[in-house]
């Protein structure tokens, strides 16, 4: 790169590295500089797409505009930065930015002024005043404004200094809160767009699918099949035409990953489509979006429209004699459509329903013809391992998982939120250091991995480094990416009966073993929440398990008994539990919990009375209360409103 800015600098009156605007504009462009004549055609193709200055020594205030930020106010949060700036006469040096999501969800709204890195949490729009005429007037960084940790009470006022993303290795989210998404002039900025043209450039298709075969990269969305094979597959196959599918239809409970990618950096996914394009010799993609991500579909539609007007969509890219266009297709937001076949036959205007295989979707894909399907954090990867090289890129992470992993970390942790890390860090780390541990100082029991096709993990697993066959050897998958923590009062059993409602729910209903199989085993968790299950619906349940797993006709039905195995093996005693002794040891199922109130903590303050919804807690004021079990519905309103804890739940 540096010989290119050299050889169009040569031209100039002025030394390379001297204050010349024209070297500066070739830097900016980076390697679309080849000679000068392509310098100055570059210039002209992307007038006003990059600005020289683009910080122009502004004083920036990023605010969050990822989707949860926006549901807490962060809009009007801006507005009201922006409005007190003009008051204070600092329009000339201060610039609000609204920027994607942070990751750090739990706090936000988030404002993260720059260059000193100083970083607010839940600010709402009545803070706007303040912050400006404390901060940017007086220098003085507001302490109850900035991050504190809940155990310590530190208050972290910096960005880098918060645990949160003190232990990430933030690859794919590097431009996620730094970069305005509807802007393709900040992503081309930040190095965007440079990967697409080293390969049209100099690099042939072959060596384009070897580097990402060397670089080792496996698939993102759950399966961790190596993505440079499912390329070079297709690039052999045979076909009038060739498809490239990005799937971003995340629908597991708990997952927001793909979601965040598409809202905060859509041309890092549009980059690695064209490439991926390249290599395999298609001329057409697709991005399956499900229509309950309005923000990211919003910008993804712009960023289409950003890239085809730059000439980086559609005919002849940049002179390379190379052909490509992306369409956008908004799912109905089924679960099933989550599978690669289903996905395409909802492109094709068909019912989402799976078929057989084989053929693979390589060799007869997308209307018969082969078709290379990723997922979103799978495709935001490419663009970064050709600017990095495979060898760079198989230092991040495992030998047989290289790379980072984005993880929805949510439940019962402290900080829930997005965090990316290498492959092969510890279970411990990313829930004890970057989630800040259990909420409210309880225990640790388990943690979901891989939503519905996943399985859940227990504290004898928190040093297991996540990495996809570290996990898999312990009856849990990565998935595309969900880790929902739990604690001490989450019921394993209710655990199962969830996520198996949800995919008995969405599942397509084509092939027996899953529109039946799912059906039963639903039943029989239901009957054990209720206390009315036996020991032969236990194994009934572990059989129908092993037949739906090895007789379903996709990923769906294949994997969605995985929860139900893993708390059948960590957690048997609380199977056990619910059918023999009929309790849940958690305290979570309605059936089989009853309340009583101990005569010596009650003070007879009348407030259970109150809140109770049917008047099942009888008392005279300032005596002992009595609950009448024979219209106590078990809601469980008194124990939790009961100041002096005179509830008691067994």
């Amino acid at each position: 790169m540096q010989n290119i800015m050299e050889a169009c600098c040569r031209q100039c009156t002025h030394r390379p590295g001297s204050p010349c605007r024209r070297y500066v504009e070739c830097r900016t462009m980076g390697p679309f500089c080849h000679t000068d004549k392509a310098c100055r055609e570059a210039r002209e193709q992307f007038a006003g797409l990059v600005r020289v200055d683009r910080e122009d020594g502004l004083k920036q205030m990023i605010v969050c505009g990822g989707t949860g930020c926006t549901s807490s106010g962060s809009g009007r949060l801006a507005e009201q930065l922006t409005e007190a700036i003009e008051k204070a006469g600092l329009t000339g040096t201060v610039r609000v930015k609204r920027t994607s999501c942070h990751g750090f969800c739990e706090n936000g709204p988030i404002v993260h002024i720059k260059p000193e890195g100083v970083f607010y949490t839940r600010v709402q729009p009545e803070d706007a005043k303040e912050i400006v005429e404390e901060h940017l007037v007086k220098g003085k960084i507001i302490d109850r404004l900035t991050f504190q940790e809940t155990t310590s009470r530190i208050h972290y006022p910096h960005f880098q200094e918060i645990p949160f993303y003190a232990g990430q290795t933030r690859l794919l989210l590097a431009n996620c809160g730094n970069i305005d998404p509807e802007q393709i002039g900040d992503y081309v900025a930040a190095g965007g767009y440079h990967s697409l043209v080293k390969v049209l450039q100099g690099l042939p298709p072959e060596q384009v699918i070897e580097e990402i075969q060397q670089s080792g990269l496996r698939g993102r969305g759950g399966a961790g099949f190596p993505t440079g094979r499912k390329w070079a597959s297709a690039r052999k196959a045979e076909g009038t035409r060739k498809f490239i599918i990005c799937n971003a239809d995340e629908g597991d409970p708990g997952a927001f990953m793909d979601r965040s990618v598409l809202e905060g950096d859509p041309h890092a996914v549009l980059e690695g489509m064209l490439i991926a394009g390249y290599a395999v010799g298609a001329a057409m993609g697709y991005i399956y979006c499900r229509a309950e991500y309005p923000l990211a579909i919003r910008r993804l539609k712009t960023a289409i429209q950003q890239a085809r007007k730059y000439g980086l969509l559609g005919s002849n890219i940049l002179n390379s004699g190379f052909d490509f266009d992306i369409i956008l297709k908004e799912g109905a937001g089924a679960f099933v459509c989550g599978e690669g076949t289903a996905l395409q036959a909802s492109i094709e205007g068909n019912r989402g329903m799976p078929r057989v295989k084989p053929p693979r979707s390589t060799e007869k894909g997308l209307w018969n013809q082969p078709t290379v399907l990723n997922n979103v954090e799978t495709l935001a990867n490419v663009p970064l391992i050709i600017r990095l090289g495979a060898e760079e890129y198989k230092k991040i992470g495992t030998e047989g998982s290289p790379g980072t992993k984005i993880f929805a970390l949510s439940g019962a942790v402290t900080n829930s939120g997005l965090v990316e890390v290498p492959m092969g860090v510890p279970l411990r780390d990313i829930i004890f250091g970057t989630g800040g541990g259990i909420r409210g100082g309880k225990e640790f029991k388990a943690v979901q991995l891989g939503g519905p096709s996943g399985g859940c993990l227990t504290r004898q697993h928190l040093d297991l480094p996540v990495d996809f066959d570290s996990l898999s050897s312990a009856g849990a998958t990565i998935g595309s990416g969900g880790m929902v923590v739990m604690d001490e009062e989450t019921c394993m059993v209710d655990v199962a009966r969830f996520f198996l409602a949800f995919t008995q729910a969405e599942s397509c209903g084509k092939c027996t073993p899953c529109r039946e199989g799912t059906k039963r085993m639903l039943e029989i968790l239901e009957r054990m929440c209720k206390g009315s299950a036996t020991l032969e619906d236990l194994d009934n349940l572990e059989r129908l398990c092993r037949v739906v797993k090895s007789t379903s006709l996709c990923g769906l039905g294949q994997a969605c008994p995985n929860p139900v195995l893993s708390t059948l093996k960590y957690f048997r005693e609380e199977y056990l539990a619910h059918i023999v002794d009929k309790r849940c040891p958690a305290g979570v199922c309605s059936e089989l919990v009853s309340y009583r109130i101990d005569e010596e903590k009650c003070r007879g303050c009348g407030l259970c009375t109150k809140i109770c919804p049917v008047q099942a807690i009888h008392g005279e004021k300032k005596q002992p209360h009595v609950i009448d079990h024979s219209e106590c519905i078990r809601c469980g309103s008194c124990l939790t409103r009961c100041k002096f804890k005179a509830v008691v739940r067994s």
